[in-house]
Parts: structure tokens; C-alpha cells; sequence
């Protein structure tokens, strides 16, 4: 499935690649110590976009986004911003840039100052460092706390003058490493949307890194999901999360039920399905996968497809009920074993949830079964 991307739809072509990455490796330590952060990683990020690396504690992103910035060197492979080679190059000598987790502002600068600071370190005159300040005070809207110090505004703002600290020079890239990780819940949410704003506003090529799934979502145009070193899947997030590659990205990317199933018979690209107590329903088939009567296989369904439906296929019992406020999640026990968790939006027509030791039925929505590659 062809990919695409926000640059690409607002220029209504594939837009240039502007990081492009081939078999990068990156291993640490010599002999039997040795250990490979990154495992022959392909990719291209495409100007303009704002682009995301994804995984767990671990899974080589950071590693991957200090290459690009030239904080390491790659063990193997090629990297290259905007079509020139930069392997061997420091971080002064790429035209990118980047924040983050710690925002390493200069507490004895006021705002303003730490904005200029990288201006004035590259040479530019005084008026142009005077006129791009003004401008990224706009841009973050801290205008009227331009003379206040660090000390003085509040952690997100702390992060808004980091960000225009860091696109002050206009770089062609810049990279983030978890930046909203430090922040409370509700502000991290703002800030999802002020980052995608500021993206937006400067055209800048953005490289996000974060192990939150909601973060990735929300802000991304595309998504790399990474583990152990390796990129598991590159694509636009309802790509990602509707249509898994494996197993590792269903159950990384948001709630998932995994149920054990056996093909009753193929037909054209679906397939039949028995599932858990004699279920049946049809799945598409994944490209490339042809599977025959009486195989087993692994299907996913999201919490939010299932419905409680007296005619539905599944059927079990009520564990237990979460309130989540927006929602609630009903812990379900299927008949034929394996549990199965259905979300339903609280809304005024809902009357509350079924009582534990309740006997529900479910139906599935439509083309809400898949199957997953082993």
C-alpha cells in the first residue's frame, strides 16, 4: 500500500525526501560486549513532514535520531539530509537541529535572550537576531513574557521558548527527543497540538521520538514503529493502527484483542473464520497471505469495533466494568476461552454497563477482523 503524507497532499505530489536513511547500523562495544542499537534501518522522511519514531524504552529510536543529528556515527550503512552525505559530519556542521527532553534553557537569559542565543553563537547581525526573535516570540506567542527568565513561566512555556530557541536558525530538520514526556497530562495534550501548529506554520521537517502511542497518533503524518533496532512498519497512523504488520505493532499501537481462529474456508481475498465457542466470521486477507482450510491463525479486533448486539456472533461473560470517564471498558470472558475487552462510549442513550457475572452477546463491525502475519 502506497504511503502518504501530509506534504504530499498539500503540494499534490510525493513530496522530495529530505532525511534519507539506508541500512543504518549502529552497534556499541567491541567483541562478545557488542550490542547492535540499530539493525540495517531503511527510511526516508519526506520534506515537510512531520514524521515519528516510535517504540519502547530501548528500541534504538533515540540512537537513530542522535545519528541523524550527528551526536554519533553510524557503524554501516548511509545517511543523508536534503541529498548530501553526512556520516562523518559534527551537529554545527548539518542544518539540523534539535530539543530535548531537558530544555537546557540558560537560566540567567531572559526569554528572549535564550531565542537569540543561537543566532548571535552563528554570527548573524544584531538587527536580523532582533527581527528573527520577534518573530519566534509570535510564533510560540510569548511575547509579553520576552523579558521574564526561566524561573519565572511555567514548564510548558519553558518548552515553547526551547522549540523557538531551536527553529530560530531555520533548520531543514528538526529533530525532538520526547520533549512532553516531563509534562502533566492535560498540557501534553496542548502542546500535541501546538507542536503540530508550529510544524505546520514553518514548514519545517519535523522528527519526533516517543514511546507514547497517543503522542504518535495524533501529531503524526507518518509513523515508523521500531523494535530491537529494527523498523517494523512505516506508515500513516490509520494505516498503523488499522492495519498492523504483525503482532508487536497491534499490541504497541493502543488496545487490542487477539483471539485464536481457524480458517473454515478461503474465497477470494477473505476468509471464514471459526473463533473461540464457534463463532464465525470473515476476515480480509493480508497481502501475500493465502491461507488453507484448517489453519490456525491470529486475528485482531479493537475494543471499539465490537458492540453489544443480542444476535452477535461472541458471546461471554462480564468480568468486570472500567469507567474511563469519555468511555467505559467491559473485561469480557468469551465462551471457548480467551478474553476480550469492549469499549463503549458513554453517551446519554447508554444506560450504564452490564453487572459482573452478566451473559452478553457481541457483534463486530464490518471489515473490523483482521489477520495477522506470524
Amino acid at each position: 500500500m502506497r504511503d502518504t503524507s501530509a506534504a504530499e497532499t498539500r503540494h499534490g505530489t510525493q513530496a522530495a525526501p529530505e532525511v534519507e536513511i539506508e541500512r543504518l547500523c549502529k552497534v556499541f562495544g567491541l567483541g562478545v560486549a557488542a550490542f547492535r542499537a540499530l539493525d540495517e534501518v531503511t527510511l526516508t522522511i519526506r520534506r515537510g513532514e512531520f514524521f515519528t519514531l516510535l517504540g519502547p524504552s530501548g528500541c534504538g529510536k533515540t540512537t537513530l535520531l542522535r545519528l541523524i543529528a550527528g551526536f554519533e556515527q553510524p557503524s554501516a550503512g548511509a545517511l543523508r539530509i536534503n541529498g548530501r552525505a553526512v556520516a562523518g559530519l559534527g551537529p554545527n556542521q548539518r542544518p539540523v537541529n534539535t530539543v530535548f527532553q531537558n530544555y537546557a534553557l540558560f537560566p540567567h537569559m531572559t526569554v528572549a535572550d535564550n531565542i537569540g542565543f543561537g543566532l548571535k553563537m552563528l554570527g548573524r547581525p544584531r538587527a536580523e537576531v532582533r527581527a528573527t526573535t520577534a518573530e519566534m516570540l509570535r510564533l510560540v506567542r510569548m511575547e509579553a513574557m520576552a523579558d521574564r527568565r526561566p524561573a519565572e513561566i511555567s514548564g510548558g512555556q519553558q518548552q515553547r521558548v526551547a522549540l523557538a530557541r531551536a527553529l530560530a536558525p531555520r533548520p531543514r530538520v528538526l529533530l525532538l527527543d520526547e520533549p512532553l514526556s516531563a509534562l502533566d497530562l492535560k498540557l501534553r495534550k496542548e502542546m500535541q497540538t501546538e507542536l503540530k501548529r508550529l510544524q505546520a506554520e514553518t514548514g519545517i521537517t519535523f522528527v519526533f521520538v516517543t514511546h507514547d502511542q497517543q503522542e504518535a497518533l495524533t501529531m503524526s503524518d507518518r509513523v515508523a514503529v521500531m523494535s530491537a533496532g529494527r523498523v517494523l512498519q512505516t506508515g500513516a497512523p490509520e494505516e498503523i493502527y488499522n492495519r498492523p504488520a504483525d503482532r508487536f505493532v497491534a499490541d504497541f499501537i493502543g488496545d487490542t484483542n487477539f483471539l485464536d481462529a481457524e480458517v473454515a474456508a478461503v474465497a477470494g481475498d477473505a476468509a471464514e473464520l471459526r473463533l473461540p465457542g464457534g463463532a464465525v466470521v470473515w476476515a480480509g486477507l493480508p497481502e501475500g497471505l493465502r491461507p488453507a482450510r484448517g489453519d490456525r491463525v491470529t486475528v485482531v479486533i479493537r475494543p471499539e469495533h465490537a458492540r453489544l448486539a443480542e444476535d452477535g456472533p461472541l458471546a461471554g461473560t462480564v468480568e468486570r466494568s472500567v469507567f474511563f470517564g469519555t468511555d467505559t471498558h467491559l473485561h469480557l470472558r468469551l465462551d471457548g476461552g480467551g478474553a476480550f475487552i469492549l469499549r463503549r462510549q458513554n453517551t446519554a442513550a447508554v444506560n450504564g454497563a452490564p453487572a459482573p457475572g452478566s451473559r452478553v452477546r457481541l457483534g463486530v463491525a464490518e471489515g473490523a477482523v483482521q489477520i495477522l502475519r506470524d
